[in-house]
């Protein structure tokens, strides 16, 4: 089978899919592309052609075009192996997946999926499902490595000097370093990615997913339903977050029910508010309405596109959206919707000039050893252009 995983809605998803295609979020431990690519051994993206370089499409003379937003599962799975040429999968008004040669969806017969699954409808179930799939995905997790602390420890993956209290089961690659922690597993299973390190004085509660190559710092307490993608720094406290990577928040604060994109960083003191002091929803900035929109989530906090950075003591209000390519500092709360590529804070914004900011971006990323490639300027370049209006800029 060649899958081909498309978007659609994409707006939905700004500022996350401003840089990336929606196969590319990381809900779980892997991010949507490599669930599918679990149970099929070609899978590519359709996406906007402005990121089609990077993301290019594999397109044969049969395909199955899944949407994006759909998270696979053995029930979905075995409806959409079923399906024939010219037959596509429908939930209500939602195409799931349809079989033909070419990106039409028109002229085909319709089958109504009576499969149970997880489906993004908005940006807030990137976190409000996290938990759930990183116990979904922790079952890909080959169990002859699991360890339970119970038996003889393997010394190259932990210590005995680690404390785990509950049922479910920790899988930590190798590589991985773990000293003096503590792990309540009562609620969920761990996962400790290959060469990852969680300090000693650590505090986790399952489910919880931790990255290759991403360190915990010391004393950090982090809360269930939490993910920490690949070569990320995370200190202080946090609750149902996700990173998705290579992004830093390595000091003392709190963050919850947040998104943070990739090449973030969160400087020290750095505090978001999940629940406002009326205990109403949440209403967030909406891209595809250009304007709020209420979650109908009693708790949401901040939502943070890739290449923003905030100063030190930067206080986000409930249910903050800040855009591509912002820093963000100074005293008191800034506005709960922050363009991409703002410069300022609470006082007011200016525009984040282009070069500038890829003079930054290019020394962020010679920290991990990464250069910022031509399609990526493009892709932010793109980026740049596509929201001029949210900036009064003409």
């Amino acid at each position: 089978m060649n899958i081909i995983l498309f978007d659609n809605n994409r707006s939905e998803f700004f500022p996350l899919s401003f840089t990336r295609p929606i196969s590319l979020f990381r809900v779980g431990i892997f991010t949507i592309k490599e669930k599918w690519e679990k149970y099929f051994d070609s899978v590519s993206v359709y996406t906007d052609d402005y990121l089609s370089n990077k993301y290019p499409s594999i397109v044969k003379d049969d395909n199955i075009w899944i949407n994006a937003q759909l998270i696979p599962n053995d029930s979905i799975i075995t409806e959409i192996n079923n399906l024939r040429i010219g037959e596509s999968l429908k939930r209500d008004s939602k195409i799931l997946a349809f079989r033909s040669k070419d990106f039409k969806s028109n002229n085909l017969n319709e089958i109504s999926s009576n499969a149970q699954f997880s489906f993004l409808n908005s940006i807030t179930d990137i976190f409000t499902i996290n938990g759930a799939e990183i116990k979904n995905d922790f079952l890909f997790i080959s169990s002859d490595k699991t360890t339970d602390w119970q038996g003889q420890n393997d010394s190259e993956l932990l210590t005995n000097s680690n404390i785990k209290i509950g049922q479910y089961p920790i899988y930590v690659e190798k590589g991985a370093k773990i000293n003096h922690s503590i792990f309540n597993t009562t609620s969920g299973p761990i996962y400790i990615g290959k060469d990852a390190e969680v300090m000693e004085g650590s505090i986790i509660r399952g489910p919880f997913a931790m990255c290759n190559n991403s360190v915990l710092k010391m004393g950090a307490k982090i809360y269930e339903s939490t993910t920490i993608g690949p070569y990320s720094k995370v200190g202080g406290e946090v609750n149902n977050s996700i990173f998705f990577g290579y992004s830093s928040k390595a000091h003392d604060g709190f963050l919850g029910n947040s998104i943070i994109g990739e090449w973030c960083n969160l400087g020290a003191d750095t505090n978001n508010s999940n629940l406002k002091n009326n205990y109403e929803n949440v209403k967030i900035w909406n891209y595809s309405i250009n304007s709020f929109k209420d979650t109908q989530l009693q708790f949401c906090g901040l939502i943070m596109g890739d290449h923003s950075k905030c100063g030190i003591n930067t206080m986000f209000n409930t249910g903050t959206v800040v855009g591509v390519g912002s820093n963000i500092f100074g005293s008191g709360f800034p506005r709960n919707f922050i363009p991409s590529f703002s410069w300022g804070g609470s006082s007011g914004f200016t525009i984040h000039n282009l070069n500038k900011f890829f003079i930054t971006a290019e020394k962020v990323l010679s920290r991990r050893h990464e250069v910022l490639s031509d399609n990526e300027r493009q892709i932010l370049s793109q980026v740049y252009n596509m929201t001029k209006s949210y900036r009064n800029e003409k």
